[in-house]
């Protein structure tokens, strides 16, 4: 169910037993059009996030293995096992999950906006005229966590793929509003109308 805001033009959706919020965090205004206006920011799914910590749970229970293991010996070897245990979680963990918390979609009144990247980023603006089809794939891990891939098609073929979506139903729904739905100055998804209502 989506729900507006009263100060603002800001969707969220319900998933599941919680709340995933879409536009949690701000799209800065200067990268905007005049009179543009955001319709869903969101990132990708949470669900990215389980390898890096089952990674952390893994590099930890290797490193308490080795020190049950080399117990008795000198303690610069335990000190080396320690180093290379939290090295190795510095380099996976951090990582996985900045990459996770710089990816962002966009949908606006006139645009697809996707941006990623730690150090250089990435951007990818499609304009909803070159949009010719909206349609979406759904795993059966994907039904359990509430997301999916979307996949926008132009008129060269050239379809943009949008990876861990949430509520990607939801998204796909309010994007065809945009597109073939009725989006003058008042324009409102349908299911913002219907919970007014």
């Amino acid at each position: 169910m989506l729900s507006r805001t009263p100060s603002s033009d800001i969707f969220s959706a319900r998933a599941g037993a919680g709340l995933v919020t879409l536009c949690g965090m701000g799209l800065s205004r200067k990268l905007l059009g005049e009179d543009e206006r955001v319709v869903l920011h969101m990132r990708t799914h949470p669900k990215q996030l389980v390898g890096p910590v089952l990674a952390l749970v893994v590099i930890l229970a290797l490193m308490v293995a080795a020190l049950v293991f080399l117990q008795g010996q000198e303690a610069v070897i335990s000190w080396v096992v320690v180093a290379v245990a939290l090295l190795a979680v510095v380099v996976v963990v951090p990582v996985r999950i900045l990459r996770w918390a710089t990816t962002t979609y966009t949908v606006t009144d006139r645009r697809i906006i996707t941006r990623r990247g730690l150090v250089n980023r990435v951007g990818h603006d499609l304009p909803l005229v070159r949009i010719n089809d909206v349609s979406y794939d759904r795993s059966l891990l994907d039904r359990v966590l509430g997301c999916g891939t979307l996949r926008l098609t132009t008129a060269a073929d050239d379809p943009v793929i949008l990876h861990d979506v949430p509520d990607v139903e939801r998204v796909h729904v309010v994007i065809t509003e945009l597109l073939f739905g009725a989006t003058g100055p008042g324009y409102e998804p349908r299911s913002a109308r219907d919970d007014d209502a």
